[in-house]
């Protein structure tokens, strides 16, 4: 399959996919989807992470769009990105659905 062959879909579900294929950022995701507002404290505190690196986690899933941030100084707010989420659940849902396993396939 050739790049050319590759849908619009599929490249957004391996954007989003890389932009989570790290367990910090997963662990910021869910930091994130647990707060009642966007969160505008210091993650640093909270995960296991200098603030250079956290800063570059934040920033790829910022451009993956799986999350957005306002800046007043001093402090960033950033919150999940719903519209976006949303579609990337759709897109994880239905990847996973179409991919069937042949029953005399072994593991």
């Amino acid at each position: 399959m050739s790049k050319k062959d590759l849908t619009k879909e599929q490249e957004q579900l391996a954007r989003f996919a890389k932009a989570m294929g790290h367990p910090v950022r997963i662990a910021i995701l869910q930091l994130l989807a647990s707060q009642t507002c966007c969160y505008h404290g210091d993650m640093s505190e909270i995960l296991p992470v200098a603030k250079s690196t956290l800063s570059q986690h934040l920033n790829e899933l910022k451009d993956a769009g799986l999350i957005q941030g306002t800046i007043t100084p001093p402090t960033v707010k950033y919150c999940i990105h719903r519209g976006n989420w949303e579609t990337a659940q759709r897109l994880f849902s239905a990847c996973f659905k179409d991919i069937q396993f042949d029953s005399g396939c072994e593991s």
